[in-house]
């Protein structure tokens, strides 16, 4: 084979995303008897899980895809078994594994990438401060020192530290003030070593998402206690009251709960032709056409399940919630924390038919890859961009919903008076040397500890650290109003003139607006991962 020795490749953070991408460049150079240099540059220990995977996490934070819709196939020339022929001991179709199962995993799967034919991999684990150009190339600086030059760059900055909003400033401050705690969601087995000391006390959990389900089971199972089949029992050592929060206050639904309920939604072949063609347009289309064609696409499918499961509910009704949908997302779920959880329990258990939005979430969330490969390589305008992103991302609500199991354990957890969601919904906080008083409903409440289970928005204006505000200032990355990195398809950044970046990519969330549905495990080896390998290699051809 040939050297590729001089044309060295750096790639900056990995994780899923950045394993993905190697191998994809590995299989494409090896199909064409390339071998080429690269340069991992990443800090963790276990680079290819990341921290959101790591092995080392506790294993009460879980996936929210269960392992049967789990597809991580690696290339053949990797010869590395499927994730459910790997795992030992195996986990079951309907279950959601931890994540630090599947951080094994994807670790196995980089350490596979050292034999691969196709790519020499090195790896330095120092965190990169810059990303400069010098003359055709680029250098990487970490601390005194210069690598490079690299004839490519990517950047997988995963979910690098960012400033903090102006809430949490305040609330770092005022712990700072009061000694009251303040912790962050993760990494879970670090909220745990202080959760052992927070038994009788009230803690508070800023966000009603995906990762305050993973606190309360850290301040729950990971302090002792027991879900049985007649509700919650206490060890005696959590916390006296919980009480999660958000601005809507509302809990995300439920995924079906097995194959067979799952299947009811499934569109039909037709349809998501339909669907397919519908978003190639919307993608490159006006705002108002982008919302006409994407609606119109999914009120047939919607329609015809909703029938299917006795619902009484026209067509005329499912058009009407997607108009509200598009400009006051959420406004449609108006019923208390409670009923919602009951109600979504219930739907993915197959005991109640679904409503509109459930069924519409749960399409949504089966055409996530058509969504990805009709969005994804087009040049979208911004402001077309922010109306699709912001459907996707008020839809996760449905398509991105934990395990029911988790909201059961919800559920257990209200009926033994343990967390309470009567503050859930936008309370009024006041800052007291005591902590943190909720209020809502006529009713208050004093935190002495506040938990923070929030995403931070992936604007690279925030970041705090690392190359990217230098790229920033440089002019090398911008970023549109409200949406984030701009990129053009295969990952190259899009500089302030307009022009894709020769040798400088990004991938992931960070680049949201140029991409969607960045979350998914499965876009972290897709076909952004292809389109970006094929670009390295025809420019380095």
């Amino acid at each position: 084979m040939n050297a590729g020795d001089d044309r060295r490749i750096a790639v900056i953070g990995l994780g899923p995303r950045g394993v993905g991408a190697l191998e994809a460049l590995a299989a494409l150079a090896e199909t064409r008897g390339l071998r080429l240099s690269v340069d991992v540059f990443d800090p963790f220990p276990a680079p290819g899980a990341g921290p959101n995977f790591d092995p080392d996490e506790s294993p009460l934070c879980r996936l929210n895809i269960p392992m049967r819709d789990i597809d991580l196939r690696a290339p053949d020339s990797l010869n590395v078994r499927p994730l459910a022929d790997w795992l030992d001991p195996p986990i079951g179709p309907d279950d959601f594994p931890p994540r630090a199962r599947l951080g094994a995993y994807i670790q196995h799967r980089l350490d596979a990438l050292d034999r691969s034919q196709g790519v020499a991999l090195s790896r330095i684990a120092e965190h990169v401060d810059a990303v400069r150009r010098e003359g055709d190339g680029w250098l990487v600086q970490t601390g005194d020192h210069a690598h490079g030059p690299y004839a490519e760059v990517l950047l997988v900055p995963g979910q690098p530290k960012t400033k903090p909003d102006p809430q949490l400033a305040d609330w770092q401050a005022h712990a700072s003030r009061t000694g009251c705690a303040l912790a962050q969601v993760y990494p879970a087995k670090d909220l745990l070593r202080k959760a052992e000391d927070w038994a009788g006390r009230t803690v508070a959990v800023r966000g009603f998402a995906l990762s305050s389900f993973d606190v309360l089971r850290v301040l729950t199972q990971g302090l002792g206690g027991r879900f049985t089949s007649t509700g919650y029992q206490p060890s005696g050592n959590e916390p006296r009251r919980i009480v999660p929060f958000s601005l809507d206050g509302q809990p995300p639904f439920p995924k079906p709960e097995t194959e067979e309920i799952d299947a009811r939604f499934d569109p039909l072949p037709d349809e998501t032709t339909v669907f397919e063609q519908a978003i190639a347009t919307a993608a490159c289309g006006t705002p108002e056409t982008a919302r006409q064609r994407i609606s119109d696409s999914l009120v047939p499918p919607v329609h015809r399940i909703l029938a299917a499961s006795s619902a009484k509910t026209g067509a005329d009704a499912v058009a009407e919630w997607l108009d509200t949908e598009w400009s006051d997302p959420g406004s449609q779920d108006s019923q208390s924390a409670l009923d919602t959880l009951n109600d979504g329990i219930a739907m993915a258990a197959g005991s109640k038919p679904p409503s509109i939005g459930y069924a519409v979430g749960q399409v949504w969330r089966k055409w996530q890859d058509q969504l990805r490969q009709g969005y994804n390589p087009a040049d979208t305008a911004p402001d077309t961009a922010a109306l699709i992103v912001g459907f996707d991302e008020g839809l996760k609500r449905y398509s991105y919903g934990p395990p029911v199991d988790a909201c059961r354990e919800l559920h257990a957890l209200i009926e033994a008076g343990i967390v309470t969601t009567r503050l859930s919904c936008d309370p009024g906080i006041a800052l007291v040397d005591a902590g943190w008083r909720l209020t809502a409903n006529g009713e208050d409440v004093t935190a002495d500890v506040m938990i923070d289970a929030v995403l931070p928005s992936p604007d690279p204006a925030q970041l705090v650290d690392g190359p990217v505000p230098g790229l920033m200032e440089a002019g090398w990355l911008t970023a549109p109003e409200d949406l984030a990195a701009r990129t053009a398809a295969d990952g190259r950044l899009v500089d302030r003139d307009g022009r894709p970046v020769p040798g400088l990519c990004l991938l992931g969330r960070l680049a949201l607006g140029s991409v969607i549905a960045a979350d998914s495990l499965h876009d972290c080896f897709g076909m952004a991962s292809h389109r970006w390998a094929e670009g390295v290699l025809s420019r380095i051809a």
